[in-house]
Order: structure tokens, then sequence, then C-alpha cells
């Protein structure tokens, strides 16, 4: 199949509501970057990105340029090696902002400026501390400075669903006359039920008299939980782009999700006749890949997703599955990247088994990080009879929260029982130098910590510390994540192992490294949308 995703945007832009396909535009390495804890290294961005476009989204908004060095140079990278997708880069009304977007985007093969500022009286009054007229001149001046750069401009009124209508209407008309081919209504604060989301894009193609010379587009986030269900109502009223994100990842409550729009769309194509250019069978490995690289694991009971989407434990789903699939499954486990495969993984198991169980599990490893992924596979299997899927999944994720990370873990020995001090022994390669260190503590966990804290001084406080077996049984792998807090800067870290001191001791190091990154960081004010 040909690649469409340049003609698809362009007929949505021309021709909004006759056009039967949905734009994608994906969000995920900018909004979704923006979550506590969620900081993606330039390396881990090329991947989603990569990733992402071989999933067919449309658009992918790969950062905001303004926002720092690291948001710049990812945008700069990203527009280099994709090709097909349309790359995004936000940018305030300020022309600082936008320039710099332009400059970040400036290997673009198909390039886009997408520029906001806040509508609602609230924002305007609060925030911005400017009247109406300015914020209107401030839309019209933005939009068209944009413009002189690319034919693709997006623009959104922030927090647009709380906007005074006619203040809006006058707003819109006024961007798509300055040039926006987009414009996204954000629910920037996730306060809007799906029948008045309906009355908002229905009002628009109503009272704005050039809105057929522009796409409508939703940005939905999820606070009140109905991000999907106001997205999917805006399409319904008229809406022809969906801005989304992988796993719902995003600021406070996150955004959509965009494996529960596609999917939905793709399911219930009977109430929703649209089509995406989403390839539905990439949907896992792209799951997976943002949950490593975040450490967000993703919620058992998530929909399409989660460790439970397809799995049947009562009696009488179980019979009913044994009878007919479709008795308990709306959809199937292969259309979002699952395999039924039996093929069970153990210490006898070869090298083309473990790459083709990891294949069919959405992983596709370079030739060294295979190596590297097999040796750990064979540790773990000496360890345990059977390693089950889960197993494989937080072994290749643990090795990719650890990839090119400056303190690793490499010795740790421990004390403790019963009228014993806990205490631990640490060895840390740090730079590629190798200390060590000992500390007792209220517990192992406590003393591994402390021995941490020895080694690398820092200011960071424990907000989180989480354990979960990946499967069942004594031999099962511990699943740790880590939260730590330092000045404001919130990150989450990720360690996995038979062992669960080894786990702690890795997804703390883990949750420092990417302080590290996170300390590069300066990040504007109101980087909403």
């Amino acid at each position: 199949m040909s690649d469409n995703r340049q003609d698809v945007v362009e007929k949505a832009q021309t021709s909004p509501i006759e056009q039967e396909r949905i734009v994608i535009f994906d969000t995920t390495m900018r909004d979704g970057e923006q979550s506590p804890g969620a900081s993606m290294s330039l390396e881990e961005k090329l991947e989603i990105a990569t990733v992402l476009e071989e999933m067919g989204v449309d658009v992918i908004e790969a950062g905001f340029a303004i926002a720092s060095k690291g948001d710049f140079e990812a945008i700069t990278e990203v527009s280099k090696v994709i090709k097909n997708s349309v790359i995004c880069s936000l940018a305030r009304s300020g022309f600082k902002d936008i320039d710099r977007a332009n400059e970040a985007l400036v290997h673009a093969r198909r390039k886009r400026i997408h520029t906001f500022i806040a509508t609602s009286p609230l924002h305007m009054r609060h925030k911005l501390q400017m009247d109406p007229d300015d914020v209107h001149q401030a839309v019209a001046d933005s939009v068209s400075r944009a413009r002189n750069y690319c034919d693709d401009v997006e623009w959104s009124p922030e927090d647009g669903t709380r906007t005074n209508r006619d203040f809006l209407c006058r707003t819109v008309e006024t961007a798509i006359k300055c040039g926006a081919r987009t414009i996204n209504i954000p629910d920037t604060v996730g306060y809007t039920m799906p029948d008045e989301f309906t009355a908002l894009i229905k009002m628009l193609r109503d009272r704005v008299p050039n809105i057929d010379k522009a796409t409508l587009s939703v940005h939905c986030h999820n606070d009140l939980g109905m991000a999907v269900a106001n997205s999917l109502a805006a399409v319904k009223a008229g809406a022809r782009q969906i801005e989304c994100t992988i796993n719902g990842l995003g600021e406070r409550a996150g955004n959509a999700a965009m494996e529960e729009i596609v999917m939905a769309l793709r399911t219930r194509n009977d109430l929703l006749p649209y089509e995406t250019n989403i390839r539905t069978e990439n949907i896992m490995k792209a799951s997976r890949l943002v949950s490593a690289v975040t450490g967000f694991v993703v919620q058992p009971n998530k929909a399409v997703v989660g460790a439970n989407a397809f799995a049947h434990e009562a009696g009488i789903h179980q019979d009913g599955m044994l009878k007919h699939s479709g008795t308990y499954e709306i959809m199937t486990p292969e259309s979002v990247g699952l395999s039924k495969s039996t093929l069970v993984m153990g210490k006898h198991s070869g090298r083309h088994a473990f790459k083709t169980k990891l294949s069919e599990l959405g992983y596709n490893l370079g030739d060294n990080a295979l190596n590297d992924a097999f040796g750990r596979f064979k540790d773990l299997a000496d360890k345990k009879k059977e390693v089950f899927d889960e197993d494989l999944i937080a072994l290749v994720d643990d090795a990719v929260a650890r990839r090119n990370e400056r303190i690793r873990v490499t010795k740790l020995h421990l004390t403790c029982g019963i009228g014993v001090r806990p205490s631990a022994k640490l060895e840390l390669e740090i730079d590629g130098e190798r200390n060590s260190a000992t500390a007792d503590g209220d517990g192992p966990v406590d003393a591994v910590f402390r021995c941490i804290g020895k080694l690398f001084p820092h200011q960071a406080g424990l907000q989180l510390f989480q354990i979960q077996a990946v499967t069942e049984g004594t031999d099962a792998q511990a699943d740790v994540i880590v939260r730590l807090e330092e000045n404001g800067r919130s990150v989450n870290g990720h360690g996995a192992d038979t062992d669960t001191m080894v786990a702690s001791a890795r997804a703390y190091v883990n949750a420092l490294n990417k302080l590290l990154v996170k300390r590069e960081k300066t990040a504007p004010a109101a980087l909403s949308a």
C-alpha cells in the first residue's frame, strides 16, 4: 500500500466536511512529555517517531521548539529522518516562538507550525492579563507570521471549550482569514461533556463564514474521563482531525488515547463511518515502547492495550470464548498486534526462537541489542522454569530504560533478616568509573537507596516506590517503579529483575539518570493547548 499521508492531510484541509478520512495528529512527544516524569531523550524520541511513522500517523508533533535546547534538537533530528508524516512544532503567539519553530523544522520534508493563545475569560484575565481585543490581534499577527514560513499552519484557542462563543467565532474566522488551514479546538482542562462538544463544533460550522476553508480539529484532555468520547463526538459533528497520544499520555489525567480512538472507529464503523491511515497491528509495539521509555506502566484494565484487555478468567467467559471468540471479544488480539502463539520460551530456546517471539511481541531489535537481550533472557531462563511473554516484555523494557545511562548498577550485596540490622554494599559505575559504598537502613530497600545517595549525592525526594510481580509464582520478576522529585521536576524510574532488591536499585538509578536529562530542560510558561 502506498503511503498517502500528505494526500490525506491536504484533502482533509481542502474539503473537511465531505472527507470521511480522519487525520491522526500524535502529540506523544510534546503534550505527552509534559507529564511529570515522562522526559524522553533524543534517541528515544527518534525511536518513537519512527514507530509512529510506521503506524501511519499523519502528523507528528515532535515538540515545542522554544521550550528548551532538547526540544529544539529533537524536532530538528526527527525532521531529518521522517519522510512521510508531517512534522509539527508548537509555538505560542509570540514571534520568537514562531521563528524558533520554523528554525527547528528547516529539514522537514513536510512541516507544520502549530501556534496558539488562550481565549477564555479566565485565562485572558489571570494568565495573559490581556483584553480580548489584544488577544484577537495576537491571533492575526501570529498566524500571519507562521503563514509566511509555511503553507501548513494550525491555530488553537487554548481553553477553547470555556471561551465565549462570540469571541471564539471571531478568532477562528480571523485565524482562517490569516492563513490557518487547521483550526484545533482544545478542551484544555477536560471540562466538557460529549453533547456540549457536538454542539460546539456544529456552532462553529454554522456561524464561522469561512470555516469550509480549514480542517476542524480537536484536542481533548481526560480530567473527567471524557477525552475519547469528546473526540469522537466532535468527529460526528464535523471535525476531521483528532489530536491524541499513545497510551493517553499527557498532563494531569492525560489526553485522548490514540489506540482507543482508532479501534473505536474501526470496531464501530457502523456508527462512525470514518477511516484512518493507522496500521492498527502496530498499536501494541507503540504502546510498549512509550511505556518503556517513560516508565509509565499501562494499567492492566486499560482499554485495547492493557494486559487484561484480551484476558478471560471467569468460567462463563472462558466457555463462551472456547465456543466462539466473538462472544466476549469485539476485536481480535491480532488486530492490535498481539499474537496467540503458543511458543513456550525456556532455557533450551535458541536465538532464532527468541528473536521470533520478540517480533511477535512487537520488538524488532538491532543485532547488538538482540545479543544483549538474548544473554539476559538466558540468565533469566536459568532462574525460571518457563519464561512468559510478560517476562520478555519486562526484560526488554528494562533494557530500554537503562540504555545510554550515565549511572549503572554493577554489584549489590545485602544482609538482612530477623534480629539483623539491614545493610547493603553497592557498586555503581558513574560516567565509566566504578565506586562502592556500604550503608545500613530501616530495611534492605532503605539501605540500598542510602548507598546510592552516598555514591551519587542529590537532593531528589522519593515520591513513589511501587513493586509488582510480572507473572505469578515465587520465581516471578519484580517490576519496580520509583518516582523522584527535585525542584518541581518529577521523573519515574523503571527496573525489573527476579531479585526485587536489584530491580529496586535499577529503578532508583534509572530515575536519577532521567533527572540528569531533566535538569537540562527549562520549559517556558504556558505549555498547554
